[in-house]
């Protein structure tokens, strides 16, 4: 689901257009295999989640059900099946670690597209799932871009079929994507995503609308600013290059994260915003979870401070610098979700939270 620096330098003013208060989806992605059990999820806080994430076989296109993944779904249906209040189940395709060239032959034939749809189809109705969603990081070029568009057309046609014969509510059909319209530097230059048809043909699309910066860059920066003044890495631009691509507010569901990116200081009294850094912070690995993050903010003495401007936090102790959302942030940002009128929110990822804290005050935020 994660994915490194967008580059996109230079401010640009992005304008909404005028809306209605936004907010219906309030949704979670569970990384299978998780020690965090899908039974332990409190749904009253949740109206969908996925399950993350299943591959593709290499020479059918088809869906890659392993025994794992087996096991892991069954306990995903059965851990959510007869919950009050009820929610609905989406398998979520690929992730940031799957094979992006995979997924660019299997849109580029009609055949090949039609082994995954029907496959999908078939997965879907077997474990009981309620919808589909795919997370394709990244589409390389225009091509692959235009071949999204046709799979997207394709598979929503192929939902609406199977709704028909089976006399079933129609499959949902999502997808997790860049979290502005065009990518920039990432893969064959710049490119945009197919906005007519995941407007006509999708839910939802998601963007991912964090790891703006990490340990990759050699300065601290923020995770998932909601705004930035002096580069379009933001989420405001980002949402915003969406709705002026053509792409409906009511279809976009906004990211947000429940870890946060860590850094090393490279001189532990420049601890600002831009302090020069070199890596990860020790024994992080370059990330920490919500839950994690306040532990070691208690253990460690860290300073916490929050940046009404960018609308994120960041803490520090010493040489280590971590930048994370918490309640007043996330508070803003769904704030921000509602005046825009936007369909509602993902988080990245379940298991993450401290004790449903960061969970419930979204949700409590988007109903208000």
């Amino acid at each position: 689901m994660s994915f490194n620096s967008h580059a996109i330098i230079g401010s640009s003013k992005v304008i909404y257009p005028k809306s209605h208060k936004g907010g219906s989806v309030r949704s979670a992605y569970w990384p299978s295999g998780d020690d965090f059990s899908p039974s332990s999820i409190e749904t009253k806080y949740f109206t969908h989640i996925y399950y993350a994430f299943v591959e593709l076989e290499p020479d059918s296109f088809k869906l890659d059900i392993t025994d794992s993944d087996k096991k892991w779904i069954q306990e995903f249906i059965g851990g959510l099946h007869n919950r009050h209040p009820p929610v609905k189940t989406i398998l979520s395709i690929g992730g940031g670690g799957s094979n992006s060239t995979l997924f660019s032959i299997m849109a580029s034939t009609k055949q090949n597209r039609e082994n995954f749809i029907n496959s999908t189809i078939q997965v879907a109705h077997k474990y009981g799932f309620n919808g589909l969603d795919l997370d394709w990081e990244f589409p390389e070029d225009e091509k692959d871009m235009a071949n999204l568009g046709i799979l997207f057309k394709e598979w929503h046609q192929a939902f609406v079929l199977d709704a028909q014969v089976h006399r079933t509510q129609r499959l949902l059909l999502t997808a997790a994507v860049y979290y502005a319209n065009t990518i920039k530097i990432i893969g064959n230059g710049p490119r945009s995503y197919p906005a007519q048809a995941i407007s006509e043909y999708l839910d939802w699309a998601s963007p991912m609308c964090f790891d703006y910066h990490g340990s990759w860059d050699n300065f601290t920066g923020f995770n998932a600013a909601l705004y930035d003044p002096n580069s379009n890495i933001s989420t405001h631009y980002g949402i915003g290059s969406w709705i002026k691509s053509g792409v409906p507010p009511t279809k976009l569901v906004m990211g947000l994260s429940l870890y946060g990116r860590t850094w090393k200081l490279q001189d532990p009294n420049n601890h600002g915003v831009g302090a020069l850094a070199v890596g990860p912070a020790t024994d992080t690995e370059g990330t920490l979870d919500y839950d994690e993050i306040l532990k070691f903010n208690e253990e460690n003495g860290a300073h916490v401070v929050y940046d009404e401007l960018n609308v994120s936090y960041y803490s520090y102790v010493d040489t280590t610098w971590i930048s994370y959302d918490d309640g007043p942030s996330i508070t803003k940002k769904v704030q921000f979700i509602r005046l825009r009128g936007l369909k509602g929110y993902f988080f990245w990822a379940l298991g993450k939270d401290k004790d449903w804290t960061i969970s419930k005050q979204a949700s409590n935020a988007l109903g208000q």
